[in-house]
């Protein structure tokens, strides 16, 4: 099973110093029954983009809670044994928790399958949507629509051999 992990690029430098993600248990998203439905779809390619936007969504979180944060969302995908990443049944369809899954050991880096970073140009738009996001948790729509604009960016893929140049 893929699971994307959300980071910050602070998160990746200390994973790649520690050698593994974590410690656990980890917050990741994948493609869970409760996704699929919401989802409604069946091309896998799909669903697990919709898991990736979700581990960027929770990146965001994470930059927004850090000023000292560049602010560029991280993904990392990791490739997991079935049955060790776990869906929380009594969240599955709840909004918030769309695709969310529970890992309780740290996850080697070197089972990663990629890294998911911010363009040096999104940095504007995730600066303005990471100050939105309280606003937008409480119903303005005008920060909604800010926070939505951090989606317009595409996360770019690199392999882990590249880490190394994302930290710098």
């Amino acid at each position: 099973m893929r699971v994307y992990v959300p980071l910050t690029l602070s998160g990746l430098a200390a994973a790649h110093g520690a050698g593994e993600v974590g410690p656990g248990p980890l917050t990741a998203y994948a493609v869970t029954p409760g996704l699929r439905e919401w989802y409604v779809s069946d091309d896998i390619e799909e669903l697990e983009y919709a898991a990736l936007n979700r581990a960027a969504a929770a990146s965001l979180r994470m930059i927004a809670g850090n000023p000292d944060e560049v602010r560029r969302r991280v993904v990392v995908a990791v490739d997991v044994p079935d049955g060790s990443a776990v869906a929380d049944p009594d969240n599955g369809l709840s909004a918030a928790s769309l695709g969310e899954v529970k890992i309780a050991a740290a996850l080697p880096l070197a089972k990663a399958a990629a890294v998911h970073v911010d363009a040096d140009d999104a940095e504007k738009d995730m600066t303005a949507a990471a100050a939105a996001l309280g606003a937008a948790d409480l119903g303005d729509d005008d920060a909604q629509f800010t926070v939505d604009g951090a989606e317009d960016h595409e996360l770019l893929w690199f392999g882990v051999q590249e880490i190394p140049q994302l930290i710098r």
